[in-house]
């Protein structure tokens, strides 16, 4: 049986349910453990006794990962960009407005240059995988199934961690003494999923970034008087506050909030906390002076200072033009030319690049027609970016003349990509075996980092390694030749 009768096999036992968009039912926000609030106020925990819960007992099959990258920086593209007037690009003579979008074909890529002209000039480090398809269309199941790499309304999902979470406490044995920043952090990006069933050690530090910084690490009465001040706190708190190995007779969640001071201590009147997520104005209009382009700025300077951050989300929505998408689009298309652009520019210059994978896409994508508000609706098929973290760049798969659905998956399993199979791609390019089965959940069935990855259902998108279609090469533009 080849791995596409498997697949749809599975597919048959395990259905995934494909909601209406309109439809809003109560989903579960996994608050099960989860710290709430951002910045300092709650996000945020402390690392010490990770070694021994990362090391619980787990199942795996045996594989090989590519271990190209060390950190990844995730875009999450709230809304649902639409794939046919930005990265699998179709010209429908009547409606495509090619005056706003001004395609042109590089290096064998169709691209809209109108929209992003700078990152026109970089097709060579980007893969293009147009063969995605999503399992959901409702905003709120799509993003969390994105997150968790599962269906928000399976059984485990409720103890779920977000991928990022995942990394953390996988890498958490190479972190260095000195290393104080969190593992995991989450720009613009509020509504995150959580650590799920795993320490709130290893839940995203949430902050919206700005020229100022992290406002609340200074001490009015300044560090001196600060720190006698918590060694007051720590000596009131000895008798309960407890340690890894002899925990609070309180429970776990007053030793969790001992860890959470002990690591928001170390971000305090710390010099690289400063350095890292404070930035000059200069450096923001390099940037496109956006929202969207500062928290990129701060992911590069967050992974430059070297202190233990090894994944980065950074959300930027809505693409969710259901009218006036050619008025709507360029508003999101250029703040996203402008920050990933300088991005893939100061992870080179910083010889960083090779090490930093980075991962763009949405929940789902657009509908093929356009409606009567000259909008798209909501669509399951998409196209996702990758680059960096020794990523070749190319186009993996094709779609038929409208981006409606796959003619040519493009890669080993012959189906469309799932946000499992990128997680999975993820997870190998960290050298973390996707296939793992962790035994220390709640639930007590075992936990799987991807579901049903062991029996080879979901993995890695190894030709983004493997193999060039069309970019890869030096930038040539068709010249004196007609659209169509």
């Amino acid at each position: 049986m080849n791995n596409t009768e498997k697949f749809y096999r599975f597919l048959k036992r395990n259905p995934h349910a494909h909601s209406p968009f309109f439809r809003r039912p109560h989903l579960d926000r996994r608050a099960f453990f989860k710290v709430a609030g951002a910045g300092l106020t709650g996000s945020f925990m402390a690392l010490a006794g990770s070694r021994a819960f990362a090391s619980e007992t787990a199942a795996q099959a045996q594989v090989i990962t590519r271990s190209t990258a060390k950190n990844v920086i995730f875009l999450m593209l709230d809304g649902g960009p639409s794939q046919m007037d930005t990265f699998d690009l179709k010209i429908v003579p009547g409606i495509t407005r090619t005056d706003v979008l001004q395609p042109e074909r590089i290096s064998g890529v169709m691209w809209p240059v109108g929209l992003m002209p700078k990152l026109a000039t970089q097709l060579g480090d980007i893969a293009i995988i147009r063969s995605m398809r999503s399992w959901a269309l409702v905003h709120e199941i799509g993003r969390e199934w994105l997150q968790i790499g599962r269906n928000p309304n399976a059984k485990e999902a409720g103890i779920a961690p977000h991928i990022g979470s995942i990394v953390a406490l996988e890498k958490e044995f190479e972190r260095l003494p000195n290393q104080v920043f969190p593992a995991f952090v989450a720009l613009n990006a509020e509504g995150a999923n959580g650590p799920g069933y795993f320490s709130g050690r290893f839940a995203p530090f949430k902050v919206s970034p700005t020229k100022d910084g992290l406002t609340n690490v200074t001490h009015s009465d300044g560090a001196a008087r600060f720190n006698e001040r918590y060694a007051q706190l720590q000596m009131l708190d000895e008798p309960i506050k407890g340690t890894a190995a002899a925990p609070s007779p309180l429970g776990r969640a007053t030793g969790d909030l001992r860890e959470f001071y002990e690591a928001a201590n170390k971000l305090v009147h710390n010099d690289a906390v400063s350095r890292a997520f404070s930035f000059a104005k200069e450096d923001s209009d390099r940037y496109g002076a956006s929202s969207f382009g500062d928290a990129c700025l701060v992911a590069k300077q967050i992974l430059a200072a070297q202190q233990g951050t090894r994944f980065i989300q950074i959300n930027f929505g809505t693409w969710d033009h259901h009218r006036n998408l050619y008025t709507s689009l360029p508003a999101m298309a250029r703040p996203f030319d402008n920050g990933v652009s300088a991005l893939i520019a100061d992870l080179k210059a910083a010889g960083m690049f090779n090490e930093t994978l980075i991962v763009a896409g949405g929940e789902f994508g657009r509908s093929p027609e356009v409606n009567s508000q000259a909008g798209r609706d909501h669509y399951l098929q998409q196209s996702f970016l990758l680059l960096g973290g020794g990523v070749r760049g190319g186009i993996i798969g094709q779609t038929n003349d409208l981006a409606a659905f796959t003619i040519d998956p493009g890669w080993a399993r012959n189906r469309d990509v799932r946000i499992e199979d990128i997680e999975a791609t993820i997870l190998s390019a960290l050298g973390i075996n996707w296939t793992t089965i962790r035994r220390d959940d709640p639930l007590g069935i075992g936990f799987p980092y991807i579901p049903f990855a062991q029996d080879d259902i979901y993995g890695p998108v190894n030709e983004l390694w493997e193999r060039r279609i069309a970019p890869g090469f030096p930038i040539q533009r068709d010249s004196g030749r007609k659209i169509s």
